[in-house]
C-alpha cells in the first residue's frame, strides 16, 4: 500500500483517504505528466497548479468509494468459488488511454480499457502443467461474466516466472503500483517490496548491479515470516576502492534503501537484502555453497545482465558440479561444526557454569573476612563456616557447588565428552537457584556484620586491601599511597581512592569517639559495598590475567598447555588428564629443575604470584618445552 503518500510523491491527499484513493490520484498525475515507472520512486516535485483542486479531490473520493465497493464485492465472489486456486486479488491503475488516428478502425477492446482492473494471481504449483495456461484460461472465462464493470488480468505464479526469465518486467510494475485487495501468502507483497527495492537500487547502482533475485518462499506459494532478495554486485572493473570496500559501501546503502521500500509499500514483513560481489558469488558455486546453489535452483532474477540465468540453467544442465576437493571440504566442515558444538556445550555446562557460581561463593567468604580461598577449598569453607557455624547456609546449596564442581573436573579429565540438552537445563536451574540463595547470604553476612565492631571491620579492610597490594607487588608507606597507585595501574576510577580516604579519617574519628552511631552504621555500610567491589575486581584480574599467560600447544594427536609465570612454569601434557603437571624454574629464559606437581600446588601458586601482563617464548624455553612435551609440538594460537 502507500501509507505515506503525501511525503512519497508531494500530494496533498486529505489523512482520511484511502489507499485506492491515492492510488487513482496518484495515477492521474502520472498519465498528467507522463512519468515512467522508473521515475515514480523519485519524482519531481508537484507545483501547486497541479495538484486536483478540492471539487476534483471530492469527485475521485466518490468514484473511489464505488470502485473499491465494487472490488470488495467482486473479491469475496471468486473467492467463493475459486479460493483454492487464488493467491492474491489485487487493483491495478487505470490503463492510460490512446487516441485511435482517423481512418483506423476502434479498437473492440478498447471499452475493456474503461473498466475496473482487477489483477487475479493464480497457484498452479500442483498442476502438471507449468505454467497452467488452460487453468488461466478456465478461470479468466468464467471471472469475466462475474462482473461487466471489471476486467480480471489473470495469470499464474508460473507464468510470473517464466516472464521474468525472460526478463520481461512489467508484471512486477503492476504489482508495484496495486492496491492489494487479499494476500493471504504475501506473495503481491513480496512482489511489492522487491519490485519497488529493486528500481531504487538500479536508479542510484545500475552499473555496479548484475542480478537482482528474489528467493526463499516468493514463489512457491508458501506463507513465510520474511522476504528474501540477493543482490548481486559487480566488482570485476573496480579501481578506486577494494573489493571488499565496495561491497561494504554499497551493502550499507542497498539496506536502507530497503527499509525506505517497506515504508513506501506498507510491507509489514522482515524484508532481508543479501549482498554479494561477483567474484565471491562465483568461488561459492565452484565451492558448492549450499546456499548459492539453492538460490541458482529456486531463485527468479527480478533483474538480470545476463549472469544468473545461464548459470541457472547451466546447474539445470548438470553443467555445474561440485568438485570432490568442495565435496570434501563440506563433509569436514559438517563434522568440525558438530565437534565444536558439542565443545560449546560442555563449555557452557561446565565452566561457565562452575565459574559463575564459584566466584560468588568466594566473594562471600571473602566478604564474611576468610582469605580468597581455593576453588577446591571453597567448598569445604562454605559448609564449615556458613553451614555449621553460622548456621545461616542450608547444606542443600553446598552440595550443590560440590555437584557442578565435580561435573566441571569430570569434563577436564575427559570423562565427560558429551552432554544431554536435559542436563544442561537441569544445571542452570540449580545454578539460577544457587545465586538467588548466594544473595540473600550476602545480606545475611551484612546485617550480621552489622553488630562488629567499626575497628573489627576497619582491620579486615586493611587485610584485604594490603593482600591485594601484595599480590600486585606494590610496595607502599601508606595504604591510601599503595591504593592510589594500584587504582592507576589497573585505571580505577579516582573516587575509590577518596573512598579509602574517607574510611582512614573515618577511623581516626572513631578512635577519638568523634564518630557518631547514624556516621558508623553508614561508614561500615559503605566499606563492606567498597570492599565487594575491589575484591571482584581483583579477583576477575587474576581469572583473565592466568588465560593470558596460557600457552597451547599440540603434540601428534594430544593437546596441552603451558602456564608461564614470572620465574616459574606448570606443564600439562595432556589436557585428558589435567592432574598430571610438571612444575618447571624458568631462569634467564630456560625451563629448569622440571619436576612433578600438583593441581593443588598449581591453585595455591596462583593465588600467591603475581601473574605477568605479557609473556615471551624465547627459543631456549621452546627448546626445553620440546624436551619435556615431545619435539613434534606445534603451539595453537
Amino acid at each position: 500500500m502507500f501509507p505515506d503518500a503525501e511525503n512519497i510523491y508531494g500530494l496533498n491527499t486529505s489523512s482520511s483517504s484511502s489507499p485506492i484513493q491515492e492510488l487513482l490520484i496518484i495515477n492521474k498525475t502520472f498519465k498528467k505528466d507522463g512519468l515512467s515507472f522508473k521515475n515514480r520512486m523519485n519524482p519531481p516535485p508537484f507545483l501547486p497548479n497541479q495538484m486536483p483542486s478540492p471539487e476534483e479531490q471530492e469527485k475521485i473520493k466518490e468514484k473511489v468509494k464505488k470502485i473499491k465497493d465494487k472490488a470488495e464485492k467482486f473479491k469475496e465472489k471468486i473467492l467463493k468459488t475459486h479460493k483454492k486456486q487464488i493467491l492474491g486479488v489485487a487493483l491495478l491503475p487505470p490503463k492510460k488511454e490512446e487516441s485511435t488516428p482517423k481512418g483506423i478502425p476502434a479498437d473492440p477492446l478498447k471499452k475493456d480499457k474503461q473498466k475496473i482492473n482487477v489483477l487475479i494471481l493464480l497457484d498452479d504449483s500442483k498442476s502438471e502443467f507449468q505454467p497452467d495456461f488452460k487453468l488461466r484460461d478456465k478461470i479468466f472465462k468464467e471471472l469475466e461474466k462475474t462482473d461487466n464493470e471489471i476486467y480480471p488480468e489473470v495469470y499464474t505464479v508460473s507464468e510470473v516466472k517464466e516472464t521474468l526469465f525472460d526478463s520481461k518486467y512489467e508484471i512486477l510494475q503492476m504489482i508495484a503500483m496495486s492496491a492489494i485487495l487479499y494476500d493471504p501468502m504475501d506473495v503481491l507483497g513480496a512482489l511489492k517490496i522487491s519490485e519497488v527495492h529493486k528500481s531504487m537500487v538500479l536508479q542510484k547502482f545500475e552499473k555496479y548491479i548484475v542480478s537482482y533475485v528474489a528467493a526463499g518462499s516468493l514463489f512457491r506459494g508458501e506463507k513465510s515470516n520474511d522476504i528474501d532478495v540477493y543482490v548481486v554486485i559487480d566488482d570485476t572493473d573496480v579501481r578506486r576502492m577494494t573489493r571488499v570496500e565496495l561491497r561494504d559501501k554499497l551493502r550499507s546503502l542497498i539496506i536502507s534503501q530497503g527499509f525506505e521500500a517497506a515504508a513506501i509499500t506498507g510491507v509489514k514483513k522482515d524484508f532481508h537484502v543479501q549482498i554479494y560481489i561477483l567474484t565471491d558469488f562465483w568461488e561459492s558455486i565452484k565451492d558448492a555453497h549450499p546456499v548459492i546453489f539453492t538460490l541458482l535452483r529456486d531463485g527468479v532474477p527480478i533483474y538480470d545482465r545476463g549472469v544468473f540465468t545461464p548459470w541457472r540453467l547451466l546447474l539445470n544442465m548438470g553443467r555445474i558440479r561440485p568438485s570432490p576437493e568442495a565435496i570434501d571440504m563440506q563433509m569436514d566442515m559438517g563434522e568440525k561444526l558438530l565437534e565444536r558444538a558439542k565443545k560449546k556445550l560442555l563449555m557452557i555446562a561446565g565452566e561457565d557454569l562452575y565459574y559463575g557460581i564459584l566466584n560468588p561463593s568466594q566473594a562471600a567468604l571473602m566478604l564474611y573476612g576468610v582469605s580468597p580461598p581455593t576453588p577446591k577449598e571453597t567448598v569445604k569453607l562454605l559448609e564449615e563456616v556458613f553451614v555449621k557455624k553460622e548456621k545461616i547456609l542450608e547444606q542443600k546449596y553446598v552440595d550443590t557447588l560440590e555437584k557442578i564442581r565435580v561435573f566441571f573436573k569430570k569434563i577436564e579429565h575427559g570423562k565427560v565428552k558429551e552432554i544431554k540438552g536435559a542436563e544442561i537445563d537441569q544445571l542452570l536451574i540449580d545454578a539460577e537457584d544457587y545465586l538467588k540463595r548466594i544473595k540473600k547470604l550476602f545480606k545475611q553476612i551484612e546485617r550480621k556484620t552489622e553488630k562488629e565492631s567499626f575497628t573489627e571491620l576497619y582491620k579486615n579492610l586493611e587485610k584485604s586491601i594490603g593482600d591485594i597490594l601484595k599480590t600486585e607487588g606494590i610496595k607502599y608507606t601508606k595504604l591510601e599511597l599503595g591504593f592510589k597507585k594500584f587504582c592507576q595501574k589497573e585505571n580505577l576510577p579516582e573516587t575509590l581512592v577518596n573512598n579509602l580516604k574517607s574510611f582512614v579519617n573515618a577511623n581516626k574519628d572513631f578512635k577519638a569517639k568523634k564518630l557518631i552511631k547514624a556516621e558508623s552504621d553508614k561508614i561500615k555500610r559503605e566499606i563492606r559495598t567498597f570492599l565487594r567491589a575491589v575484591v571482584e575486581h581483583s579477583q576477575r584480574k587474576k581469572f583473565l590475567g592466568v588465560e593470558r599467560a596460557k600457552l597451547k600447544f599440540k603434540n601428534k594427536d594430544k593437546f596441552g598447555e603451558v602456564l608461564l609465570l614470572k620465574d616459574q612454569a606448570f606443564i600439562i601434557k595432556d589436557l585428558k588428564q589435567k592432574d598430571k603437571i610438571k612444575k618447571a624454574v624458568i631462569e634467564k629464559g630456560r625451563l629448569k629443575e622440571v619436576k612433578d606437581s600438583t593441581r593443588d600446588e598449581l591453585d595455591k601458586t596462583l593465588l600467591d604470584v603475581e601473574v605477568p601482563q605479557s609473556i615471551s617464548l624465547t627459543p631456549g624455553l621452546f627448546e626445553d618445552l620440546k624436551k619435556i612435551v615431545g619435539k613434534d609440538i606445534e603451539l595453537l594460537l
